[in-house]
């Protein structure tokens, strides 16, 4: 199926879905159509029934992205029917130690404590650390095989606080609309506009290398 027919598929029990949705759906991975030679997507079943568990545990549950992606991972079959698949209850949340996420990450302790210095990762209180801390630690250790210390990354810390500061001003409304399902809706805002300013910030950065890339 193309997205159009997905869409008037999905249209009669989520009439807010859009088409900018489903593409914002697939950037978060949680949906995977295939590709023609074209580049045109192709929906199967499967991918149908995914979206429509995805948008059924966010209308009926409230649960985040991130959570709803952790319980379709552990699914052992392919998912075709959402009639009794959304969980009664969202999954735990990660809560690592710090063994655990130096493990997990492959960093040293050092490299960890580089990394809190600079202002980069912390445990929660009382609580360890979280799949956010687990995310950067990894790809702070993916960055180290290429020689980026937690020095050099000092300035992603500052322009993460930069969009915290514009992005809160955008979706402190929506957390004060309807309870649950506001902030349901500003914690989807918030994945959305991060994908989107990735997608920014990816595009200018090969645009300045494109003479030594040769592209």
């Amino acid at each position: 199926m193309s997205i159009g027919e997905v869409l008037a598929h999905l249209r009669g029990d989520f009439p807010d879905v859009t088409i900018s949705k489903l593409r914002f759906l697939e950037t978060e991975g949680l949906v995977e159509p295939r590709r023609t030679p074209a580049g045109y997507r192709k929906y199967t079943w499967t991918d149908v029934a995914r979206l429509r568990y995805v948008l059924t545990a966010q209308r009926d549950q409230y649960l985040p992205l991130r959570v709803i992606r952790e319980h379709l991972a552990t699914m052992r079959e392919p998912l075709t029917d959402v009639s009794d698949s959304v969980p009664a209850e969202a999954p735990a949340e990660t809560r690592l130690t710090r063994a655990e996420l130096l493990d997990k990450a492959g960093l040293t302790d050092a490299a960890l404590q580089a990394l809190e210095d600079h202002g980069l990762l912390k445990p929660r209180p009382g609580a360890g650390y979280d799949a956010d801390a687990l995310e950067v630690a990894t790809a702070a250790a993916r960055l180290a095989e290429f020689g980026v210390e937690p020095r050099h990354l000092r300035a992603y810390r500052a322009a993460a606080d930069r969009e915290i500061g514009l992005f809160s001003q955008l979706v402190t409304p929506l957390t004060r609309q309807n309870g649950p399902a506001g902030r349901a809706r500003a914690a989807d805002a918030v994945h959305e506009l991060a994908a989107l300013t990735q997608r920014v910030h990816a595009a200018l950065v090969r645009a300045g290398l494109r003479e030594i890339l040769g592209k």
